[in-house]
């Protein structure tokens, strides 16, 4: 792992149709699996945290997805190679050479823009800026943006390294060239795209949280245990993951947050049932939390 004063004088070449160079706003989970998937890639990536400590700990996260990615054989690529592609740094002027910057900052639309606009600062005018917003307008995501033609959505899905989707959302301003590169980058991250507009919830988020929330009320009617609810679309209708699983895998303040803006912009079909609040407001918030209709272990 480098600081980015160094980066720069790194391997330079990128695969594919992938940006030399990729910067990626916020180094939480999904953060540094959209890193890990790019380093991966090929590309050169940095990582912007609000500190050094939080900067340390998105470090930490890609090593050792790096570290795994090594030993399960899943890259041909030097353990060392793939470390010395990362860096981290504290300030968006890190930016300031990257073709694509992916904002993973938490789901909340004042933030995100703020953080939007801060990137776009700091970019060179040709880089793409995306957000990797679950259920958020891109449209609206833009307002304070300058150059709209440049901004998307890349939805990635949790966890990142093992999903194959990634949803690009086109604004009503996004330029059809960005959304043609936005296929080819998602291609060569070894995933499949789909475009999608900018509607609320997208295509997955919508589908995705319908299902989840009936799933909850179920629980909260007693109708079955998350086990049985979840083995039900696992084995009934070959969903990899049932949707209960899938809850605490995106994490229950993030399912509750996309169910209140899809409630508030599509109506009562989205309201958040009583229990989803009660578990997030107990801090029972999924595999982060290690307890949330499962538990979990640490790992």
């Amino acid at each position: 792992m480098t600081d980015a004063t160094t980066v720069a004088h790194g391997r330079s070449g990128a695969a594919g149709a992938l940006p030399a160079r990729v910067g990626v706003l916020g180094g939480g989970r999904m953060g540094a699996g959209i890193a890990h998937a790019f380093a991966l890639a090929g590309a050169q990536v940095v990582v912007v945290e609000v500190d050094e400590t939080a900067a340390a700990q998105a470090a930490n996260r890609i090593v050792d997805a790096l570290h795994h990615s090594v030993d399960r054989g899943t890259t041909q690529r030097a353990l060392d190679d793939l470390i010395g592609a990362v860096s981290t740094a504290t300030e968006t002027s890190a930016f300031a050479t990257c073709g694509l910057v992916v904002e993973a900052v938490p789901e909340d639309s004042a933030l995100k823009i703020d953080a939007l606009a801060r990137v776009e600062a700091a970019v060179d005018p040709d880089a793409a800026i995306a957000s990797n917003t679950s259920a958020l307008s891109i449209d609206e995501l833009a307002v304070g943006l300058r150059r709209r033609e440049r901004f998307l959505g890349l939805h990635f899905f949790n966890p990142v390294p093992v999903s194959r989707l990634v949803e690009i959302v086109a604004g009503d301003a996004t330029a059809a060239e960005v959304v043609d590169a936005a296929r080819e980058w998602v291609a060569a991250l070894g995933k499949t795209p789909i475009v999608v507009r900018d509607a609320p919830g997208f295509a997955s988020s919508r589908l995705g949280i319908a299902l989840g929330l009936e799933a909850i009320r179920m629980v909260e009617e007693g109708v079955a245990s998350p086990a049985d609810i979840d083995a039900a679309m696992e084995l009934g209708y070959r969903h990899p993951v049932g949707p209960l699983r899938t809850t605490d895998l995106v994490g229950l303040d993030v399912r509750l947050v996309i169910a209140e803006e899809l409630h508030q912009r599509l109506g009562e079909r989205f309201a958040p049932p009583a229990l989803l609040r009660q578990m997030v407001a107990e801090g029972r918030l999924g595999r982060k939390t290690g307890r949330g209709f499962y538990e979990w272990s640490e790992e």
